[in-house]
């Protein structure tokens, strides 16, 4: 997961590399007043999400079972858990209910 992270946040730095460029060199409209620094940022999220949408298809299912795996190992403990609260449970029943 942090691997896909860092692999985002690469690739936005990098359109934001180029976006940076090509509005300063006049390739791209400029912002408004003070707004040019927030066109650049919005301009560069704009450009990099599809970029890693794509470029990152692999990455992306890789951490996704990661998740999965993670999720379905915890269902098992708190399913395990719970039996054991059961058995424990109707163990203390069995004690207190007069033979």
């Amino acid at each position: 997961m942090l691997r896909y992270t860092l692999m985002r946040l690469g690739i936005f730095a990098g359109c934001l590399l180029v976006v940076w460029g090509a509005v300063y060199s006049g390739i791209f409209p400029r912002g408004f007043g003070a707004s040019n620094g927030l066109w650049v940022l919005l301009l560069a999220l704009v450009i990099s999400a599809p970029i890693s949408w794509v470029a990152l298809r692999k990455e992306r299912d890789r951490a996704s079972m990661q998740v999965v795996g993670r999720v379905d190992r915890m269902k098992a403990n708190l399913e395990a858990n719970r039996s054991q609260e059961d058995v424990a449970d109707d163990g203390a029943r069995a004690q207190s209910q007069p033979s």
